[in-house]
């Protein structure tokens, strides 16, 4: 019974989360479309305010993202029309108190920080158990197959303990939208993410880290939580 009603306080929070963030979403604006569990509630609420009236085109991250967009009657462009969106909802994975974020649980961190960076303003939608003191733990990194084995001996000289992704339901690595391979690179506390961020970018063969440190000026976390309620930071 606990875990239940642990697991329907998470769901509420989520959504409490998403739902906050699309009403930040003005008429007109071209809106970047995270991937995961709670910019989906971020986008049922977009849908409905479509039949409000609210007029909006989506950019997503993903094909996952795509075919719920085009499920719920959400308009999609890309980047090549639209370079600019004027906002981005996405989650993250942890949010510490600089608003520096772990993202790429999903696989999909490459194309969310090609949209992170391109857009005007950076909202992310999390409950309460995504907020840390500071960074710690995996960073999913997407790699180029032919720099798999360099990459990983290169991240073990960062400290980190890489661990190529496995499939779920499927043999074999997990590979992303872009064919690039998902590493998980564990590391203990983050202390300078910064230096880690762009330790990792530098590496030849590393396609992207899901650290996230360079958006902490146009970026909103919207926190939900178990009641229901959602607040801005």
């Amino acid at each position: 019974m606990i875990l239940v009603m642990e697991k329907e306080g998470a769901l509420r929070a989520k959504r409490a989360a998403g739902e906050r963030a699309a009403e930040m979403v003005e008429d007109g604006m071209v809106v970047g479309l995270g991937t995961g569990s709670t910019v989906k509630y971020a986008m049922e609420r977009l849908a409905a305010r479509q039949r409000e009236g609210v007029r909006i085109l989506g950019i997503p991250t993903s094909l996952q993202t795509a075919i719920r967009a085009r499920d719920l009657g959400i308009p999609l462009t890309t980047l090549d029309i639209h370079p600019e969106p004027d906002i981005a909802i996405d989650g993250a994975d942890q949010v510490d108190r600089g608003k520096r974020l772990i993202k790429g649980r999903g696989a999909a961190l490459t194309r969310e920080k090609i949209v992170a960076a391109a857009a005007g303003r950076l909202v992310i939608v999390v409950d309460r158990s995504k907020m840390v003191e500071g960074l710690h733990g995996v960073v999913p990194t997407e790699v180029l197959p032919f720099a798999l084995a360099p990459v990983l001996a290169s991240l073990k000289t960062l400290g980190a303990a890489p661990v190529v992704r496995e499939g779920v339901a499927k043999d074999g690595p997990v590979v992303s939208d872009n064919g690039g391979i998902i590493v998980d690179a564990g590391f203990g506390q983050i202390r300078n993410p910064e230096d880690v961020e762009r330790a990792i970018t530098l590496i030849p063969g590393v396609i992207c880290t899901g650290l996230f440190t360079a958006y902490t000026g146009k970026t909103s976390v919207v926190v939900g939580g178990e009641k229901g309620e959602a607040r801005v930071l």
